[in-house]
């Protein structure tokens, strides 16, 4: 079954999401209780950071990726909630002075700025740490063995071999002109390692042999690279006040992106170009895939 594009797409995509949104917006709320001690300050800054906000793409991945093989709600809540404790804390240190200097994300002020530096890098380095507990913990899933599977995945999708590492070239990507095949390359790892991730935790829940995976990891591959290509649209087309966030600040770092590389046009060609093709690799499964053919299509149309 071929998923379709434009306005049902949208619709789709933005009524699921809205419904796990909710869902890990009352998991933040519950693991981070704020405790009546000297701690206060830190848990008010992970909550200002995580609850609240933001399109909560990679939880409802993992939802959309556990659709296909009938996965527990609750164990794919729990991974998306992991994974969505390693993306609120790459924001967090990623915003901080030392690294991008932003004022704003998600339409509020960043945590450095609501607290101070030395809260946000311990809000960061918290909520890192949670994820970890979070995927360790059997409520997630029955199988030791997976857990483990899904707890190692994680740290080579947000270390140095995935985000991190990334992040680390971003920073380069200041000093040195990289061609194509560099930022490719490194938004694969900064974007692309954790979306994967999102697409292979399902397949980790689901005892899928690896040989089986090849599609899926085809997919999200090339729905990684179209959310960046997007994202680079944006930042030279957007609206900040949709954003929530300031905009145009990778020309203004000198950095090479796939628009300036390629230029608009044909960068939001090559956007759908792999929308389509990630919806090739999902040819192999019907309906139960339809709200992954959904989120490629959103990807693209998204106006932040």
């Amino acid at each position: 079954m071929a998923g379709g594009g434009g306005a049902s797409a949208t619709a789709l995509v933005t009524a699921r999401a809205a419904s796990v949104a909710a869902d890990i917006d009352s998991a933040f709320d519950h693991l981070l209780a704020v405790p009546d001690d000297p701690r206060r300050r830190l848990y008010e800054a992970m909550r200002h950071a995580a609850i609240g906000g933001g399109k909560r793409l990679r939880p409802l991945l993992v939802q959309a990726a556990s659709d296909l093989f009938n996965i527990s709600r609750d164990s794919a809540l729990r991974v998306g909630l992991a994974i969505e404790c390693i993306h609120v804390y790459s924001l967090i240190h990623d915003d901080l002075p030392a690294m991008d200097d932003d004022d704003m994300r998600r339409g509020k002020p960043t945590v450095h700025k609501a607290f101070d530096e030395a809260t946000a890098i311990l809000a960061g380095d918290c909520l890192h740490d949670l994820a970890f507990e979070v995927l360790a913990d059997e409520e997630t899933h029955p199988d030791p063995f997976v857990r483990v599977e899904l707890v190692k995945a994680l740290a080579l999708s947000s270390g140095p071999a995935g985000m991190a590492g990334g992040q680390m070239m971003d920073l380069e990507a200041e000093r040195t002109r990289f061609d194509l095949a560099t930022v490719t390359r490194l938004q694969n790892l900064k974007t692309g390692a954790l979306i994967a991730f999102c697409v292979e935790a399902a397949a980790i829940m689901a005892r899928l042999p690896h040989e089986a995976r090849t599609g899926l990891h085809g997919y999200a591959r090339d729905i990684g690279l179209a959310f960046q290509i997007a994202d680079d649209l944006l930042d030279v087309e957007g609206d900040p006040d949709l954003a929530g966030k300031a905009l145009n600040k990778d020309a203004a770092a000198g950095k090479e992106t796939f628009v300036s590389l390629l230029g608009v046009e044909p960068a939001r060609e090559r956007g759908h170009m792999l929308v389509a093709q990630a919806k090739a690799h999902l040819h192999g499964y019907g309906a139960e895939a339809d709200l992954l053919r959904a989120i490629a299509d959103y990807i693209v149309e998204r106006d932040r």
